[in-house]
């Protein structure tokens, strides 16, 4: 956790973004370590956690993080949570909450909020459009023999 810390002291000293590291280990190897970039990329998924699972994958050569554990200097944001859950490593650990990031003016509470709403009902238009060329490209995915799963 030391390690996710200093990457946030880094990170923010440097004025690659705020203050938020991420650091995720196998078994007794550091198998990357990353910084929340948003600010110096103009990225604005460049989070710490993102950022370090795309490092570790490409470190591993996979797109799953079996068996690692993800150390992070903060209760990861809703973005980050779902990158983490389809990494599926074995543990997260954080230090500062949620609660503590919003004092310092990174709430994500307004998406926790937009999430439980039914998709008319969210402040952001977000407008189905069916057309079956779609939902070929789906059949015929699920048709392939050589498809990899995830």
């Amino acid at each position: 956790m030391e390690m996710a810390v200093e990457q946030s002291r880094y990170g923010m000293e440097n004025g690659f973004g705020g203050p938020f590291g991420c650091v995720i280990v196998k078994g007794e190897e550091v198998v990357a370590k990353g910084f929340n970039q948003v600010a110096s990329s103009n990225d604005p998924t460049a989070h710490a956690e993102v950022v370090t699972i795309r490092q570790a994958c490409a470190a591993l050569g996979t797109f799953q993080l079996t068996g690692c554990e993800i150390y992070t200097s903060c209760e990861p944001c809703p973005m980050c949570m779902g990158a983490i859950y389809w990494a599926r490593p074995a543990l997260v650990y954080f230090a500062n909450t949620k609660a503590d990031a919003a004092a310092i003016l990174f709430d994500d509470h307004f998406i926790y909020d937009e999430l439980a709403l039914p998709i008319n009902q969210r402040r952001l238009p977000i407008i189905p459009i069916h057309i079956p060329a779609a939902k070929q490209v789906f059949d015929d995915w699920q048709a392939r023999h050589d498809k990899t799963v995830y």
